[in-house]
């Protein structure tokens, strides 16, 4: 399998309309307009969510009626927010076409169509003529793109001069390797972050300068932080029930991987509680990795930075 193919597996499957047009029918969303704020907990897919879309138009000076190429659009968020605050006209790429099939279906929804339009199409090799953009737009993308000098450069190609390019992109820390799965991939062969010096070193070859760049790194921490909190007082109770037991255990006597990890979380000044969910968490994401690969269990394969 090609790793776009594996980029599209791990994004999406193809029935993603027919489960937001069940989701909104649950929100009794599903008949008439939707507006851009119902859709906000749906379609703002990246950390810290429409909130951090508010940010990066601020900081990156969105001109009223700008025309905008939005990489990587997924399902289509940013986009409409652009769009309904500020008039822009945006045009969305994304690699997932079942994406592209519900971003458009969404602008639909929410009376967009005249200012939204939603291509599939790759990011290294964008459709469109040199010079017609005001602003390129890209959230939570970069990291699944191994040529970041060819994405940057076709990002400035389509860039009229003057103008500007918002970014929103994980990036390596300096917590050690990563382990994986993570959010946006299932293995290290679909990942590939750049640290903070090296993207920029690779925007600067592409052209471009920097005029604002932010580490929210902290802020995103938290998110993750009080989502995880929401989630044991919600989410899966029967799962979380049926885990919570054996990963008390595991993580505070029987397991030496998961019990190293539950006392750094506890050194970091994290909740008991909140320190078992995340053990849960990962301890199912090596469960889902071992099953994929057929793997047993390997406390050095399966250690957590």
């Amino acid at each position: 399998m090609s790793n776009t193919a594996k980029i599209i597996r791990h994004y999406g499957r193809s029935d993603i309309r027919l489960k937001l047009e069940a989701t909104l029918k649950e929100a009794r969303l599903g008949d008439g307009d939707v507006s851009p704020a119902d859709l906000a907990p749906l379609d703002q897919f990246h950390t810290r969510g429409l909130a951090a879309t508010v940010e990066l138009a601020e900081a990156a000076g969105v001109e009223r009626g700008a025309v905008v190429i939005d990489i990587g659009s997924g399902l289509g968020g940013p986009s409409r927010y652009l769009a309904t605050k500020f008039g822009c006209r945006v045009h969305g790429v994304d690699l997932n076409p079942a994406f592209v099939e519900a971003a458009t279906w969404l602008a639909d929804r929410t009376g967009l169509s005249d200012k939204v339009s939603y291509d599939c199409a790759d990011a290294e090799a964008l459709p469109c003529q040199e010079g017609c953009f005001d602003l390129a737009w890209t959230q939570h993308v970069a990291m699944n793109i191994a040529n970041r000098a060819r994405l940057y450069g076709e990002v400035h190609r389509v860039l009229r001069s003057g103008a500007r390019f918002a970014i929103y992109d994980v990036v390596a820390g300096t917590g050690g390797p990563v382990h994986f799965p993570v959010p946006w991939s299932r293995g290290p062969e679909t990942s590939f972050l750049l640290t903070p010096d090296a993207m920029l070193a690779t925007l600067e070859q592409a052209g471009f300068r920097a005029v604002d760049w932010q580490d929210r790194s902290e802020a995103g921490i938290a998110w993750f932080e009080r989502r995880g909190e929401r989630r044991i007082r919600g989410g899966r109770r029967k799962l979380r029930n049926l885990l919570y037991m054996p990963i008390m255990g595991a993580a505070t006597q029987h397991n030496p991987v998961l019990k190293a990890y539950y006392q750094r979380l506890l050194a970091k000044g994290k909740k008991a509680k909140v320190s078992l969910m995340a053990c849960m968490r990962k301890l199912i994401g090596i469960l889902n990795t071992m099953l994929n690969r057929g793997e047993k269990w390997d406390p050095t394969r399966h250690a957590i930075a």
